[in-house]
């Protein structure tokens, strides 16, 4: 992929567990394919994943696994103002695998151990990265503690996430990703009403907006919108999107970027 000059913040991101998820692994299958010498051969290079696969016998499935969604909505967010790659420790089909569920197109590019020859945890395979790019330091996100440790031991702001809602205050309250998050509901006084109870509780600003979504002269499609940046505990807005999505929908109404 096409690189970039280092002007927008790097945000590095693992793949699996982050990005993409697969079915459970049968055990017996699991005990092989993920034993640890096997494992780092595969994932160096050292052998392809056909023959990696071939080793492991013929219960282990090839699919591309599945993009988890929730996530990819947050790498496009980030976009907007970061340099995003992802490095992942995988074998040489990774390529492959990305371009099946078109998560080729959606980063700024793409780092395999099995084409650098190293994986995660050693320290070597961050300052790598960070060489070929021209950064001094990045944000790292593994759902691995080792490896996010590790990235902090080679000089980056390594951050464990082990699910999407870890992934979204990470991004949060680093500024990656926008700290307003809007409330929509259906009815003026019940957006009014909300947004008294949300200030009274610390959120801020709680600003209501009206929102006309088909035309000026068409009052009966506005929207009314409670504006929220700052959640109680200091924190982005957009790190309690969870929260603020079950608030809305109890409210009829859903959520939007601000």
């Amino acid at each position: 992929m096409e690189r970039t000059p280092a002007l927008k913040p790097l945000l590095l991101l693992d793949l699996d567990g982050v990005l993409r998820s697969f079915p459970p692994v049968p055990p017996e299958v699991a005990a092989i394919a993920f034993e640890p010498a096997l494992l780092h051969r595969a994932v160096t290079g050292e052998i392809s994943d056909e023959e990696w696969r071939r080793l492991v016998g013929p219960g282990f499935a090839a699919g591309p696994g599945e993009v988890i969604h929730e996530a990819l909505a947050l790498v496009r967010a980030a976009r907007r103002q970061c340099f995003v790659a992802l490095l992942s420790n995988a074998t040489t089909r990774l390529e492959a695998d990305l371009a099946l569920l078109g998560l080729d197109a959606e980063v700024d590019a793409v780092f395999s151990s099995a084409r650098l020859g190293l994986a995660k945890p050693d320290p070597a395979v961050f300052r790598r990265v960070l060489d070929e790019l021209g950064y001094a330091t990045a944000v790292f996100c593994d759902d691995t503690a080792e490896n996010a440790a590790a990235a902090c031991e080679a000089g980056l702001d390594g951050v464990h996430v082990p699910d999407t809602a870890a992934l979204r205050t990470a991004l949060a309250v680093r500024g990656l990703i926008p700290a307003t998050v809007l409330v929509i509901l259906p009815d003026r006084d019940e957006a009014e009403e909300l947004a008294a109870e949300l200030l009274e509780a610390g959120w801020g600003p709680c600003a209501v907006h009206r929102d006309m979504l088909a035309g000026e002269d068409d009052a009966e499609d506005v929207d009314w919108v409670v504006e929220l940046t700052t959640a109680p505990d200091g924190l982005p807005a957009s790190a309690h999107r969870a929260e603020l999505d079950d608030l809305a929908d109890r409210h009829d109404g859903f959520t939007g970027d601000g």
